[in-house]
């Protein structure tokens, strides 16, 4: 069955085609520590990032003071069939009426950018209305996806549309990158890695083909 990598690519920040990161948040930074060519055995990397670096899950930790953290959360939601939906027409914020009948989804993935903005910072990159997040809780779903690096606007302050994911006990993933999953109905596999204290978890996110589809 075929796969689709929709994680991001982990890479310098700060640089030329850098990996883009929040306004005023830690940059990715990746070195070596040993090196071969210095005389050691083996080649041992460090890295410097945010907990929110590329494709990552939100912890309950991230929006809410006496929420869960990331190595706390249950991971099934972050497994199983999913529903990728292509609402790159949304306006703003991603509205119940930009929506196509999701059939009975667990798990929504969102396409909101043309094309993904690898090489630079998108501030002006379409959140998740409220009540978008309280209409897919009502429908059974328990994990939003989407490709910008946020459900709510960059500048919110309020972050209703997290609160509101918090209060339906849904999950979050951001960052995703979209581009070339034609929408339609997939495997996704997805997990947030196990940090303690930690208020998101990076991930490789895959989504494999369906049998028979």
């Amino acid at each position: 069955m075929k796969l689709w990598d929709i994680s991001q690519t982990l890479r310098p920040s700060g640089v030329e085609g850098g990996l883009p990161v929040w306004p005023g948040d830690t940059q990715f930074s990746f070195e070596r520590s040993w090196r071969m060519e210095d005389g050691s055995p083996v080649n041992v990397g460090r890295m410097t990032m945010s907990t929110h670096s590329g494709t990552h899950g939100d912890a309950p930790l991230h929006y809410a003071a006496d929420g869960a953290d990331i190595a706390s959360v249950d991971l099934a939601p972050y497994l199983g069939e999913c529903m990728v939906v292509d609402v790159r027409h949304a306006s703003g914020a991603v509205s119940v009426a930009d929506l196509p009948p999701l059939g009975g989804a667990m798990r929504v993935l969102l396409r909101t950018f043309e094309c993904f903005p690898h090489d630079g910072w998108d501030s002006r990159f379409t959140a998740i209305a409220p009540e978008t997040i309280r209409f897919l809780a009502a429908q059974g779903v328990v994990l939003i996806g989407t490709d910008a690096p946020s459900v709510d606007p960059q500048e919110s302050k309020t972050m209703d549309a997290h609160k509101a994911v918090h209060a339906a006990d849904m999950r979050i993933l951001e960052g995703l990158v979209l581009d070339a999953v034609p929408p339609g109905r997939y495997e996704l596999i997805a997990l947030p890695l196990r940090i303690a204290g930690g208020d998101a978890g990076l991930c490789r996110a895959i989504l494999r083909g369906l049998p028979g589809a």
